[in-house]
């Protein structure tokens, strides 16, 4: 059961590594076993789901069914597509293009739409809204190439939806989901302390040179010219606030810099978006990864049914991923796994 790997958490996404991942069928199993322990939840989205056929792929979809005390956060135009008896508890005041966000209290079992905010802060301040109206764990509801969702600063831990509908052949969901997983779950950078990433700098990259002083990389400079010039020649570690992009990395790995034991740390696993390639290199050149938040990884869910019409062994695809990462991995659709 899945619940069995969420227990204690206050926020959880859930986030895909395709569309037509199976996030939705996770979603209501979470849902129906979360009702069953009578945990109280709190249910919104980044993007819109619920609706029976996906507005992108035009493949058919699973509803979103919730039980009777359910905190639900939408856009008001969703109320007309959901079948819920529902009281509305509190308005944000957020607008999205299909109405203001409302926070209702489900008064029957049914089906919903979901259409929640856009905005990473507003998904963090829901989590208190829910709780503040009694709510004792908040789903999100992710949608494709959100894995900002999975970010500490939103939701205390993450599940990570893979399958078939990725790609035909095995390996590469193999590959592909057990790379996404090793960047997710890098350990905690190891150079920087709080105080001092809590420095107030205006750049995106500051430094730690080997006699301990932090400083903000020179305006002007890119990440690879520094790294080979004189100045910066004791620097022992970098820290890059926002993204971390093949478009920095590359230089500095073309740059001739001397990198063995060099560590490169972000603020969380969510935003790396390296190649595979740039990762590998990396790790061969001596640097260390690490990140400031730890992402809580609870599992990865695979999908052996594609919605494009084909499928995979469900019992290679589960051993093989099983075999590949080290985090628990499940597949919801089967009742004997082993």
């Amino acid at each position: 059961m899945l619940k069995e790997y969420i227990q204690g958490v206050r926020s959880l996404s859930i986030i895909g590594m395709c569309k037509n991942a199976g996030k939705t069928t996770v979603l209501n199993k979470l849902i129906a076993e979360l009702n069953e322990s009578r945990v109280r939840l709190g249910l919104t989205s980044i993007g819109r789901d619920g609706e029976s056929t996906d507005l992108v792929t035009r493949t058919a979809k699973p509803g979103i069914y919730v039980y009777e005390g359910t905190l639900v956060a939408t856009a008001v135009d969703m109320f007309r597509l959901s079948d819920i008896t529902r009281e509305i508890i509190y308005s944000t005041g957020w607008p999205t293009p299909m109405g203001e966000v409302a926070v209702v209290r489900a008064r029957s079992d049914g089906s919903v739409q979901l259409a929640g905010p856009s905005m990473t802060a507003q998904l963090s301040a829901l989590v208190d809204v829910f709780s503040s109206f009694g709510a004792d764990m908040t789903i999100i509801d992710g949608a494709l190439s959100r894995k900002t969702l999975c970010a500490p600063t939103v939701s205390e831990a993450t599940i990570l939806c893979t399958g078939a509908s990725y790609s035909r052949d095995i390996n590469v969901v193999i590959e592909d989901t057990a790379f996404s997983t090793a960047l997710l779950t890098l350990p905690r950078q190891e150079s920087f302390s709080e105080a001092e990433l809590d420095i107030p700098m205006n750049g995106k990259i500051r430094f730690k040179r080997a006699d301990g002083t932090v400083e903000q990389m020179k305006d002007g400079l890119t990440l690879a010219e520094a790294l080979r010039s004189r100045e910066y020649a004791d620097v022992k570690s970098a820290y890059i606030t926002g993204a971390v992009t093949d478009a920095t990395i590359k230089p500095v790995l073309m740059g001739g810099a001397k990198l063995k034991g060099f560590e490169l740390s972000a603020e969380d696993g969510s935003k790396l978006l390296l190649s595979h390639d740039s990762y590998e290199k990396l790790l061969i050149r001596g640097v260390r990864i690490g990140v400031r938040r730890p992402v809580k990884l609870a599992a990865i869910t695979v999908n052996p049914v594609s919605a494009y019409g084909f499928h995979m062994d469900p019992k290679l695809l589960l051993d093989s991923m099983r075999a590949a990462v080290s985090v628990p991995v499940v597949n919801v659709e089967s009742k004997d796994e082993d």
